[in-house]
């Protein structure tokens, strides 16, 4: 794609995230006048609505494993490494909770994509227990899949008192925190 093309894509997903993530039914009207640009345009890019939508499902994945991909490491810390991946992932499904919460979509490249991304996850898992972080006995998949609720529970709405720019670094320690010593008491 030319770069303009890009950038006018890129702006009608960021719009259609912001629409539709306060009304799920807005149409691509409201979308094209929240992006700045004629219904026309987002026809012209986008052949129906569910396409737009599978657009920004396979926008934000693809945002999602770069987050992924920006933190993890196998040289630093595994909390280190469990830290920065769960704060980079905050951030993008704090950003693109809309986008996100469609990525179940048949398409081959999500599918892919969170694939690859769960390797990842598992091979961090991994490491946590290997330095201690888990227990020996750690149902490695019930770990990951708990990791994953709580990011989606901590995505999902700010706590009370708190506005929508909450800080991912700070949620993603809470989270962290309560993922390796829960709610229970430490004797």
């Amino acid at each position: 794609m030319r770069s303009d093309t890009e950038r006018t894509v890129r702006t009608i997903l960021e719009a259609a995230e912001r629409v539709l993530s306060r009304n799920p039914a807005a149409s691509m009207e409201q979308i094209a006048e929240a992006a700045g640009v004629a219904r026309t345009t987002v026809h012209r890019r986008f052949a129906s609505r569910d396409a737009l939508v599978d657009a920004m499902a396979a926008w934000a994945t693809r945002r999602f494993a770069e987050a992924v991909d920006a933190a993890y490491t196998t040289t630093a810390p595994p909390l280190v490494t469990l830290h920065q991946v769960t704060a980079n992932v905050l951030r993008v499904k704090i950003d693109w909770g809309y986008a996100m919460s469609r990525t179940a979509s048949a398409d081959a490249e999500v599918a892919r994509v969170h694939a690859e991304v769960r390797e990842r996850c598992d091979e961090m898992f991994r490491r946590a227990r290997e330095a201690g972080l888990l227990r020996a006995d750690t149902d490695l998949d019930w770990a990951r899949r708990v990791y994953y609720a709580l990011i989606h529970e901590a995505a999902m709405e700010p706590d009370e008192g708190q506005d929508d720019g909450q800080d991912a670094d700070a949620l993603a320690a809470r989270l962290v925190d309560t993922l390796l010593h829960g709610f229970g008491g430490r004797g």
